[in-house]
């Protein structure tokens, strides 16, 4: 993803991407001073390493880049902006702002949980682990020339934790206060029993300027060009249309190990459309460069256009193994009509996931179980000892099946109306209260039961008709309503829905990251991402038990206990997942022949551009 960063920002809007344990100086130790940090092991780097190992040093620079939004994070959208603030909870923030930013750190993309110096050039722990010293660069600077110092980070972090979006205000909770002992060194204070990935999810934070905001308040939606200190900087762009970055040629960051060969393109320009099917059309038109494909309707009917034929179009499929995370639809439990988890189950009943697989997928997709998916991390089977340890105190407070097999989503017999599993949904729903009169199921209060699904792009209408159709046999009436952007991302914020459809996964070692989706904190915190309104006692309970792990085989066994209550609470009703990139552009571009795993695809950051005269050739269209 390119939006924010993810060399800088850890823990965006999908989930967190990385947490951290620094290695902690043992009693009677002075603190230790490093050039990176890492959890639960060694940093793969030394101290006097040249750059990262899978970058192209010798990329050259120039060129142009252009895309859509893949991702987004905090009060992104994929299809609009109309702020250039991109963290915080007001407006529609415009992609690829993170880029205009630097950070005290950067993530290495070949290490899990990894990251080193960018405006910090090394940071030191006090021995009870509650003090990181970071020490600034002298030639960190600002993009009209005055310095970043300690004073612009400490005043960075601690406005975000205050003024910033819910997301971060949550993920730095236990980070007390950020203060500038002198221009070169910051101090960041953390509460005890912190968080493991506070710290790195701290340092990954873009640093403000103190001085642009004396005069502005941070916490609403402009258009006003921040002033940033990383590679990128605004160029131009045209609401609700794009936003173009120019690379800052003089940057002071681009020499350092963790920048080169990196940021290679003069111009990145992220290009918004309303509609899937429309932003196809822009990019065999080459009004866009790059694109990576989440339609496999798409993917297998539409690229036979002549670019395709020719060869000026490449397609390339690329590995995922980061953990995949949770797809599917999120039943709102505030509302009283889903609050038994029977009629949470008996929804998930109504929806032939193999059926649509076959017929609107093409085959190419496989069933999303859980929050950890493809991860170490997914119960699987009877719960290990360990997890009983965990668990058993929540006996009787829990599903009794938390004990047992972790629940799977039902396999229907492909019809797409599988009537045995319409049947154990109909029973369902009359145990929980849920019948029949005149034709129409009724909720338990004596109300019609209905149901709205909530959208914001008709790429997704086909696969909610045969579910809605499902629905109708049950007696249930359940429409779909399309939404603008805007009002999408307002009502999502406000929890205005009954059912919504959100992707998140987490890194391989999660941990803080975890409460804003599953805690009852966030339940409660508008614009969070606890979209399902999980408030329970017990998963609180195992979140806080994965935060504390000390060691990664005591993470896993937490992260399958979380796994097992989560899903016997039938909170979402689970899509798909794929374990490949599928990506499509313009053969204008080189990259790197091994891509590190947990990049991504790593477009634009380690890609170049092979055309001598490609910016200006797209520039001028």
């Amino acid at each position: 993803m390119a939006q924010l960063s993810r060399r800088h920002v850890l823990a965006l809007g999908a989930g967190a991407l990385s947490a951290t344990r620094f290695r902690r100086a043992m009693a009677g130790e002075a603190e230790s001073e490093a050039h990176g940090m890492s959890a639960f092991g060694d940093l793969k780097y030394p101290a006097d390493f040249h750059h990262f190992d899978y970058v192209n040093v010798n990329a050259p620079k120039g060129g142009f880049f252009s895309t859509i939004p893949s991702g987004r994070a905090y009060n992104q959208s994929f299809q609009t902006f109309n702020s250039l603030n991109a963290y915080v909870l007001k407006g529609d923030g415009a992609q690829g702002m993170g880029m205009t930013f630097a950070a005290l750190m950067a993530r290495a993309g070949d290490e899990p949980d990894a990251m080193y110096g960018l405006a910090a050039k090394s940071v030191a722990i006090s021995p009870d682990g509650l003090v990181y010293r970071f020490t600034l660069r002298p030639e960190a600077k600002f993009h009209d020339g005055t310095k970043l110092t300690a004073r612009d980070a400490a005043f960075s972090l601690n406005i975000l934790k205050t003024k910033g979006h819910p997301i971060i205000t949550q993920q730095v909770r236990d980070m007390l206060k950020a203060e500038a002992v002198d221009d070169a060194t910051l101090a960041v204070i953390f509460a005890a029993k912190r968080g493991r990935d506070v710290p790195l999810f701290v340092a990954g934070l873009p640093i403000f300027s103190q001085a642009y905001y004396a005069t502005r308040p941070f916490d609403e939606s402009t258009l006003d060009i921040p002033l940033g200190s990383g590679p990128y900087k605004v160029s131009k762009f045209e609401v609700n249309r794009f936003i173009a970055f120019e690379r800052v040629k003089d940057w002071w960051g681009a020499d350092l190990p963790v920048n080169r060969g990196s940021y290679n393109f003069d111009t990145v320009r992220f290009d918004f459309y309303r509609d899937r099917d429309v932003a196809f059309e822009g990019f065999t038109g080459r009004s866009y460069l790059f694109r990576e494909e989440f339609t496999s309707r798409i993917w297998n009917t539409r690229y036979d256009f002549p670019a395709i034929t020719d060869g000026r179009v490449k397609r390339e499929l690329l590995p995922d193994d980061t953990p995949s995370g949770a797809q599917g639809w999120f039943i709102n439990t505030r509302r009283e009509k889903f609050r038994n988890s029977r009629v949470r189950e008996a929804l998930g009943n109504a929806f032939d996931f193999e059926w649509t697989n076959k017929t609107i997928m093409y085959g190419a997709y496989v069933r999303t179980h859980s929050p950890f998916q493809n991860s170490d991390m997914m119960a699987i089977g009877p719960p290990s000892p360990e997890e009983v340890a965990l668990l058993e105190p929540f006996r009787g407070k829990v599903p009794d099946e938390v004990f047992g097999q972790p629940f799977v989503p039902p396999v229907s017999d492909g019809s797409g109306q599988d009537r045995a599993l319409l049947r154990k949904a109909v029973q369902l729903l009359q145990d929980a209260g849920c019948v029949m009169k005149n034709g129409k199921r009724m909720t338990p209060q004596g109300e019609a039961f209905r149901i709205e699904f909530l959208l914001d792009e008709p790429a997704f209408q086909a696969h909610h008709m045969p579910f809605i159709k499902n629905l109708g046999t049950l007696g249930i009436e359940a429409t779909l309503r399309l939404v603008d952007p805007v009002q999408f991302r307002a009502r999502r914020d406000d929890f205005d829905f009954d059912l919504i459809i959100e992707r998140f996964g987490f890194s391989t070692v999660p941990g803080d990251s975890l409460r804003p989706y599953f805690s009852s904190w966030a339940a409660a915190t508008k614009g969070s991402n606890n979209l399902a309104g999980i408030s329970d006692p017990a998963i609180d309970a195992m979140v806080e038990q994965l935060i504390a792990a000390d060691t990664r085989p005591k993470l896993v066994f937490a992260a399958r206990a979380l796994d097992r209550i989560i899903r016997a609470g039938r909170y979402w009703v689970p899509q798909w997942y794929a374990n490949t990139h599928r990506l499509a552009y313009w053969d204008v571009f080189g990259h790197p022949p091994n891509l590190p795993k947990y990049f991504g695809a790593g477009a634009p950051d380690l890609w170049w551009s092979v055309a001598k005269s490609s910016a200006a050739s797209e520039q001028a269209k």
